[in-house]
């Protein structure tokens, strides 16, 4: 499911079956610690997996996936990469830093956000665009959807930027025929500075059970447009 909106810069791997520990290496297994949540401990395992498989199709050798700031993966020097997991489904994508700036990937389960959840992760011109959406096409959770983006977007903006992104900060646009998402970043400024806003392209995908998105950042020249600094997509 992944590789088909990741662009072939991209290599991928996913699991829908969790491995045992013993895929784990020594450094992992010392990283994951006494942790008692059987869950956690299958995610942190499989997931290394998954991530070990797919730099191993960018001829990259197996080195420990330790957990960085702010949680983020620390990948082996040259490259990029992005993990999720949620119940039933583990994946990671990795590229070439020389290639592939950022990559941010996320998967959800298919179900309607709690509506508690919904007015703390959604601005009110999104709430707008998702009654739109829900009455053109009921079948997809578009609430889901849209915290999936997010979560995607901000895997690629952290390693790149160091710098928090909140629920607020991002807002997102999807094209429902296309498979595709927009995604405007708004920073407030700081001390002396004017505010500074990005935008990001992303595609998404949906199963009746999952929910998948990605941002995939290229190595191009940022250049701002009219006060927007665009970060072109990158297609497959």
């Amino acid at each position: 499911m992944l590789k088909l909106i990741l662009p072939t810069a991209v290599a991928c791997a996913e699991s829908f079956a969790d491995v045992t520990e013993s895929a784990l290496l020594p450094e992992e297994r010392e990283a994951l610690g006494a942790a008692r949540h059987e869950g956690r401990r299958r995610e942190f395992t499989t997931v290394r997996h998954c991530a070990r498989r797919a730099l191993a199709d960018l001829g990259v050798p197996p080195a420990p996936l330790l957990p960085g700031e702010r949680g983020a993966p620390r990948w082996p020097a040259g490259v990029v990469g992005s993990m999720t997991h949620c119940l039933g489904y583990r994946a990671a994508a990795v590229a070439r830093s020389e290639e592939i700036r950022a990559v941010g990937i996320d998967a959800e389960l298919h179900a309607a956000l709690p509506r508690r959840v919904l007015g703390a992760v959604t601005r009110p011109e999104e709430r707008e665009r998702l009654a739109v959406l829900s009455g053109a096409d009921p079948e997809v959770c578009w609430d889901r959807l849209l915290f999936c983006a997010k979560e995607a977007v901000y895997k690629a903006w952290f390693p790149m930027t160091r710098r928090p992104l909140g629920f607020a900060d991002a807002s997102v646009t999807f094209d429902r025929t296309a498979g595709s998402f927009h995604v405007d970043v708004s920073e407030p400024a700081g001390a002396g500075d004017a505010p500074a806003s990005y935008s990001f392209e992303g595609r998404w995908t949906a199963t009746p059970g999952l929910l998948l998105a990605t941002v995939v950042v290229p190595v191009v020249p940022v250049v701002p447009v009219s006060g927007v600094v665009r970060i072109p997509p990158s297609r497959p």
